[in-house]
């Protein structure tokens, strides 16, 4: 059981992760007493990290609800897939040159293992795992470390574009496209490949809140 002796990384981190997972979905109030309960601890390190995730966006606090998950603007939505296209492509491009032929291997091995899998929410966290690997590749610290606060807005949106008809099919085309460009080193072609991704990540992702 965790206890309150842990570090209050890793309770941020597993109530980010809870987030993340839709567990509490945008809007959804976090009662520190329930938190607490949930995770093992007492109030205060709920305090702290709630604390933490509003001074990363991730959390709001309102007058009558207390603190809630926060959620994004349609121009918000749209900031948002504007920085991560170009910071993925850079990443794709990164990979593509520093990338190991084992993080390579690695990546076919994902995008293959991805491939079999149909259950919408299955295949986001599979797409998320993609997206940290290739980061991983990029050899970058730095572009590691500014893609956190992207990762942290992401888990901010609501359902997944892999519940719209033929995303699953399509990502997987993409994300085959982004790692045969990195076998390939192609630099150019990588970070084609994946500003294209998400360009097409966020058409379908606009279709959805469109369907609201």
């Amino acid at each position: 059981m965790t206890t309150d002796e842990e570090p209050g990384e890793d309770l941020h981190e597993r109530i980010l992760a809870a987030i993340d997972g839709g567990e509490f979905p945008p809007g959804a109030r976090l009662l520190e007493a329930d938190l607490a309960t949930r995770f093992g601890v007492s109030r205060t390190p709920v305090r702290e990290a709630l604390r933490r995730l509003e001074s990363q966006g991730v959390v709001t606090h309102e007058a009558r609800k207390g603190a809630v998950v926060a959620t994004l603007d349609y121009d918000q939505l749209g900031e948002l897939y504007a920085v991560r296209e170009v910071m993925e492509g850079l990443a794709a491009r990164l990979a593509a040159r520093s990338a190991s032929a084992a993080e390579v291997a690695l990546l076919f091995e994902m995008i293959e293992a991805d491939e079999a899998l149909t259950e919408p929410r299955a295949l986001a966290q599979a797409n998320k795992r993609f997206h940290r690997q290739l980061q991983r590749a990029s050899h970058n610290r730095y572009l590691i470390e500014t893609l956190g606060p992207v990762r942290r807005s992401l888990s901010l949106l609501g359902g997944t574009t892999f519940a719209a008809p033929g995303r699953a099919e399509s990502s997987a085309r993409e994300h085959r496209a982004i790692v045969e460009a990195v076998a390939a080193r192609d630099e150019a072609a990588a970070e084609a490949a994946a500003r294209a991704h998400i360009a097409s990540a966020y058409a379908v992702r606009l279709r959805l809140e469109a369907a609201r």
